[in-house]
């Protein structure tokens, strides 16, 4: 894994400047505001090395998605079997076909494929779609207000 310590950038009112304390010697702490692809990649390298020392793995990402006669994509989900639970990752309708069905749809068949693979349970976190996953008979479990500004991300989960 690249080693990404190097030298605190100095300017006046630095977000990071806290004359380093708490940190060893030998590390220095970098700043970045838009960090490297690399950077996130290896980040999530160690945790998920991290975390198959300390429970075991069990991920698997599949998709669903729905195209019309030209080829061009018209809806999709993307969810992740893990732990016996099924995250949905992301849902997405095509305005020209909302309205008909097709998000709940999707979703009935991302829950059978979880239940088909011994999931219990599903999860989902979303900021626009808290009646339309209600309606399905997700029930909230957590809220963060102001995320974005002036809405709330609506964490949900439903018992498959």
């Amino acid at each position: 894994m690249p080693h990404y310590a190097a030298e605190i950038r100095r300017w006046p009112r630095d977000p990071m400047e806290q004359h380093d304390s708490g940190l060893p010697t030998e590390l220095r702490l970098r700043f970045e505001a838009s960090p490297p692809a690399s950077l996130r990649a290896s980040l999530a390298q160690a945790i998920n090395d991290f975390h198959a020392r300390s429970v075991p793995p069990d991920s698997g990402r599949f998709a669903l998605s729905l195209h019309d006669a030209e080829g061009r994509l018209a809806g999709a989900l993307v969810g992740v079997l893990s732990w016996q639970w099924l995250f949905v990752e992301a849902l997405w309708i095509a305005d020209a076909w909302r309205g008909r069905g097709l998000g709940r749809a999707l979703m009935a068949r991302a829950e059978a494929h979880a239940r088909a693979e011994a999931c219990h349970s599903a999860w989902l976190d979303t900021f626009q779609a808290h009646g339309f996953y209600a309606a399905l008979g997700y029930r909230e479990f957590a809220a963060l207000e102001d995320y974005p500004p002036g809405q709330t991300r609506h964490f949900l989960r439903k018992r498959l």
